[in-house]
């Protein structure tokens, strides 16, 4: 992360009255909380209140995280007017933005701060790092680099964000996330604490869930696992289907899992991780995209026709 690139940062923070922070639609835990944490360090080090903005809807095991009553959704937020410097993190495409695009393209000035690979930025400035675990990491960098303060609420949001999305260092394949979570303990975050602040699903989505797994399928001598939501569950399931993909990613021989959501009539969405071979190439190739070895796509067209095509697709990488 180069000095004039946060030097602009630092100074676009100053000079802006203005500051609207944006995550992807539907955000999980490194999308809410990095935006949350964002707002906390302007807050701090510059007194600034900045409109923290989201789309679709928040896991309710996210309901309690710190400052989570910033968040708002984007349709009760005035987004005619042009704020002087927009953020939006951790969005992977332009379609994942959604209803804060509005912000985003009449914004005077924005930065995107990203840890997936986009050859089509919306930033006039890019910190992006497609080697970190997290957009979390990034934010943690940032602060490091600046010598900015840090509280509580900033040092347990970075926490949080970093351990959902390398689900609890699961998925973790350097040594740099852990060593900034031991940074973090050393401040007083308790990992314990955060995995008990999470614990908090309704008991209609854990039967749900158990539900979707008990009726997964299994193809080419069990090596992919595949579930699928209908509209009727997709209504129940909290957040993104990950305790799915997980339960099924525990069953030995299982290298490949697919979750199908029938998120609307003609949209589905999709979600591909991998013990085995990088899958991101599997998603492009459904219109979507992420990380080696868990990728997604939103796909326009019935759950029944993207099954299909699935298993093609699996079929010839096999």
């Amino acid at each position: 992360m180069k000095s004039d690139v946060l030097n602009i940062l630092v100074d676009k923070i100053k000079n802006a009255k203005t500051i609207a922070i944006a995550g992807h639609k539907n955000p999980d835990g490194d999308s809410l909380c990095s935006v949350l944490a964002l707002s906390q360090l302007i807050k701090l080090n510059f007194g600034k209140d900045a409109v923290c903005i989201y789309d679709g809807n928040v896991p309710d095991m996210l309901d309690n995280v710190p400052l989570r009553e910033r968040m708002h959704y984007y349709g009760r937020v005035d987004l005619s007017g042009a704020f002087d410097l927009v953020f939006v993190l951790d969005y992977g495409n332009k379609n994942h933005i959604a209803g804060a695009m509005p912000a985003v393209e009449s914004g005077k000035f924005v930065i995107e701060i990203d840890h997936h690979k986009n050859d089509d930025t919306v930033g006039d400035l890019c910190i992006n790092n497609d080697g970190a675990a997290a957009v979390g990491e990034i934010i943690f960098d940032i602060a490091s680099k600046l010598n900015w303060i840090r509280d509580a609420a900033v040092n347990d949001l970075i926490a949080i964000a970093v351990l959902t999305d390398t689900g609890f260092f699961k998925y973790a394949r350097r040594g740099a996330i852990l060593r900034i979570m031991a940074e973090l303990v050393d401040d007083g975050v308790s990992i314990e604490g955060i995995s008990n602040l999470l614990n908090n699903k309704p008991r209609k989505t854990v039967l749900t869930e158990a539900s979707v797994v008990s009726r997964a399928e299994f193809f080419y001598h069990g090596r992919l696992a595949l579930a699928t939501i209908d509209a009727h569950d997709y209504k129940r399931l909290d957040g993104r289907g990950e305790t799915v993909l997980s339960l099924l990613g525990q069953i030995k021989g299982v290298e490949y899992i697919v979750l199908l959501k029938r998120q609307k009539e003609n949209q589905t969405g999709v979600s591909i991780r991998s013990r085995a071979k990088p899958v991101n190439e599997i998603a492009a190739a459904l219109g979507g995209g992420g990380h080696a070895y868990a990728a997604g796509a939103v796909v326009h067209d019935s759950l029944d026709n993207v099954r299909t095509r699935i298993l093609e697709i699996f079929k010839g990488a096999k």
